[in-house]
């Protein structure tokens, strides 16, 4: 079988499967099969027994459901609740309040949960009624939570970046340390649109408040202390080479459990809870990985990534043409995939492509986290818009997506500010190696 007529039957299997209702990790493992039973029958079988015990025993991505479970721990110690609060103090005087809030506490909290659904959620969960009570229009705040819910992701740790690193073989530190300036331009993007809209529209916002005094400026650094070290201590230890990202995981675990014996908030019902929901998100993520390396396998068998390469090669298609080209599939491609399935779906095809094009794996790994958090904001299944819907109850999505427009309009000019000026993600990672 040629690997142009094996494309082809991918792609038709996937389609059919994913619109008929399947599952995409149940579709991908579904085709992989047949893919490889075209290839070889049942002789190379024995080899699905081998992708999973490789997947599951993986040390790198032990630390998934670790930063999913500190996430968990976080939110419902009370800490999370604390940390943005204090935010909201700090922040009073900036051009548009709480709203300015939200996007340094959706940063800030990124750097626990690895999860743009999760911050969402969180941060909306607190930041939601507090806007509303204070005069805050939707309009302004309902993007803030979306739009900042899409840091997660691209603010290291990651658990996109994580599962990114397993399969290409990349360092995690690396990829990490790709994201730092990325994540901080992001953030003052979207800080600069807010000020901006609001002091061109100052009905948004209710009128601002005074100054807050000496002591509750204290107060609120008292507040977002703990995480922020605790943010510090995750990071910093595993970029200076005190512990592995896995490690950093585990110790992230263990601090955050000291942080909620402190606050004495967390019972022991919202302790299983929370032990709960972090093994299903891990059970559902490590679910689409296994399916997406039998689907891998089944690609390379095929031969698809080295034919497509050599066919892409042979069109004489510029770097940048090429850049906009995949730019816009992962864009078609986000509104009906989340990031992990999108990437494990095509990384294995586009991989051989992107080295011939002269592609760094850590860039384009930067690259495609953006697109998997413009996929966060794409209906019609961009997650965060369901979990801000899930707070705000009584707006509808399509007022949720007009709000998150602006943030995914400057994810796409981010990308492209990439493409344009590689060192944003390198060039620290260079420095970092001497």
């Amino acid at each position: 079988m040629s690997w142009q007529l094996a494309l082809c039957l991918y792609t038709v299997l996937l389609g059919f499967t994913i619109a008929g209702g399947l599952a995409v990790g149940t579709a991908m493992g579904l085709v992989g099969i047949v893919g490889v039973s075209m290839v070889s029958g049942t002789l190379l079988w024995p080899s699905f027994g081998e992708i999973v015990w490789n997947n599951v025993n993986s040390f790198t991505l032990v630390a998934v459901p670790l930063f999913v479970l500190m996430g968990e721990i976080i939110l419902r110690s009370g800490a999370s609740r604390r940390f943005y609060m204090g935010v909201s103090v700090l922040t009073n005087r900036v051009p548009g309040g709480l709203a300015q809030s939200n996007i340094v506490a959706c940063a800030l909290f990124s750097a626990i949960s690895g999860s743009s659904t999760a911050t969402a959620l969180t941060i909306g969960t607190v930041a939601l009624p507090e806007m509303r009570r204070r005069g805050y229009a939707d309009a302004i705040t309902l993007g803030t939570l979306t739009g900042g819910g899409a840091l997660g992701n691209l603010i290291p740790p990651s658990i996109f970046l994580l599962v990114y690193a397993a399969v290409v073989q990349q360092s995690v530190v690396d990829l990490f340390v790709a994201t730092i300036v990325p994540g901080i331009v992001a953030v003052a993007m979207f800080m600069l649109y807010v000020g901006v809209r609001v002091i061109r529209n100052p009905r948004l916002v209710p009128p601002r408040a005074p100054a807050h005094t000496p002591r509750q400026v204290l107060a609120a650094v008292g507040a977002c202390g703990p995480v922020t070290l605790l943010i510090l201590a995750i990071i910093g230890g595993m970029y200076w080479g005190v512990v592995t990202p896995t490690e950093a995981a585990g110790f992230g675990c263990l601090l955050s459990l000291g942080l909620a014996l402190v606050y004495r908030e967390m019972t022991p019902h919202a302790f299983y809870a929370g032990l709960k929901a972090s093994v299903a998100v891990t059970c559902v993520v490590m679910f689409v990985i296994i399916n997406g390396q039998v689907l891998s396998f089944a690609i390379v068998q095929s031969g698809i990534g080295r034919g497509l390469a050599k066919a892409l090669v042979d069109l004489g298609l510029s770097p940048f043409l090429f850049f906009a080209a995949l730019f816009l599939f992962y864009l078609l491609l986000g509104t009906f995939l989340d990031g992990i399935s999108m990437m494990l779906l095509t990384v294995p095809v586009i991989h051989p492509a992107l080295r011939t094009m002269g592609f760094d794996d850590v860039w384009f790994g930067v690259i495609l986290v953006i697109q998997a958090e413009l996929a966060q904001l794409s209906p019609p299944i961009g997650l965060n818009l369901f979990a801000v819907q899930s707070i705000a109850r009584d707006v509808d999505l399509a007022t949720i997506s007009w709000a998150s427009l602006p943030y995914a309009v400057m994810l796409g000019l981010l990308s492209f500010l990439l493409y344009a000026q590689p060192d944003l993600a390198l060039g620290l990672v260079r420095a970092m190696k001497g």
